[in-house]
């Protein structure tokens, strides 16, 4: 196998709505019409509604995806598993739902190797999002600014995320080393910590950061509560200041 350009690291965790829908289908499609060489690994959280089966048999017919079965750890632990497991010059973690398309990704290799970290921002198109969901992005941006800094990202939270394998090793591991791991949970768990831990993590290393407006479609779900993941958040927000003040994430 020639050397892989770029891996894409999928978490899965109880997605069958999703994977009815053929998401794996426009992925598989839109990646081979490229030029260079990828692979897309899905990690599995420990589903229970038959998504983890449906996977294994995509991809025993598509080669160039694989799977990897994680305990039901949330997505902090999937996408890292995920992460420290693919071996691309580029790592691009998105969402199964595909909310910003996987065609999206154009926008942000342009921006490669000069820059380490590059981001999706729904900034200024949050098309379909309800009031409510506007209004926890706009508080967020305010108190993680406040509390942790930040301040040249202006969506933090696009789960469409784009690192060099180098800092990616390095972001990851010390997030995974600073959590200790990650422990097994029972319900559904998408941090809103997590992405910002990750930004703060690879300011800390020195690492070049690049914002890209791309296109983002709400998709409802289930897992979004409004007036919850805003308590999650704000204690997330206080957690990550706590070891900033304790000096957690010093080199």
């Amino acid at each position: 196998m020639n050397k892989l350009f770029v891996s894409i690291v999928i978490p899965s965790y109880n997605e069958m709505q999703n994977l009815k829908k053929g998401i794996l289908d426009k992925v598989s499609k839109y990646l081979s019409s490229q030029k260079y060489e990828f692979e897309v690994i899905i990690v599995d959280d420990g589903s229970d509604d038959g998504s983890r089966e449906f996977v294994k048999e995509f991809v025993a017919k598509n080669k160039r995806f694989r799977l990897l079965e994680n305990d039901h750890t949330g997505k902090a632990g999937a996408v890292t598993k995920g992460v420290l497991s693919a071996v691309g010059d580029y790592i691009l973690f998105t969402d199964m739902d595909q909310a910003t398309p996987i065609e999206e990704l154009e926008k942000l290799l342009p921006f490669i190797p000069e820059y380490d970290i590059v981001v999706g921002s729904r900034s200024n198109n949050r098309s379909g999002a309800p009031f409510s969901r506007k209004i926890m992005a706009n508080g967020m941006i305010i108190l993680r600014t406040f509390l942790v800094g930040l301040s040249d990202i202006r969506d933090t939270q696009c789960g469409f995320k784009l690192f060099s394998k180098e800092a990616a090793r390095k972001i990851f591991t010390t997030y995974s080393s600073v959590h200790q791991g990650f422990k097994s949970i029972k319900n559904s768990s998408v941090t809103a910590g997590f992405d910002i831990e990750l930004l703060y993590i690879g300011e800390r290393f020195g690492y070049q950061v690049k914002e890209v407006p791309i296109r983002w479609f709400y998709v409802e779900t289930r897992r979004v509560s409004p007036l919850r993941d805003s308590v999650e958040g704000l204690l997330e927000l206080f957690k990550i200041r706590s070891r900033i003040i304790k000096k957690v994430y010093q080199r």
